[in-house]
């Protein structure tokens, strides 16, 4: 993960969301990964790097959860990618359900920087030809 793009997620920061500002230091590492933990040294909020995406909190190791979600992005059923995979199909179904929140919390965050949040896209399809 690169430092320039990692923000203070702490909405009560003065920095959050404004990466780049150098205000992100390691204090730590953890697991069997050693995944970094974070802190603003602004406001001190402490986190993990990965804490906003969708491998926190999993034991899968990362390219296992990549692979899985490209079979469901090819239409693969559960299922089928849990084979494909050798996981368990309720973990699959999980890592779906993960990614799939993820991909919502990043859209609205996107619309947010865009101050699109709460346009009504449907009325596009109103316009004229």
């Amino acid at each position: 993960m690169q430092f320039a793009r990692i923000y203070c997620p702490n909405k009560k920061c003065a920095d959050y969301r404004r990466s780049g500002e150098k205000n992100i230091s390691v204090i730590d590492r953890y697991g069997k990964s050693r995944q970094r933990l974070l802190r603003c040294k602004t406001c001190g909020f402490r986190f993990s790097e990965r804490r906003w995406t969708i491998f926190f909190g999993l034991h899968t190791d990362e390219n296992t959860i990549s692979k899985a979600l490209m079979f469901l992005l090819e239409g693969k059923s559960i299922r089928e990618t849990a084979e494909e995979v050798g996981l368990d199909k309720d973990t699959v179904q999980r890592i779906w359900k993960r990614a799939a929140k993820n991909w919502e919390m990043l859209l609205e965050e996107f619309l947010e920087d865009l101050n699109l949040k709460g346009f009504d896209f449907e009325s596009l399809t109103a316009f004229p030809r």
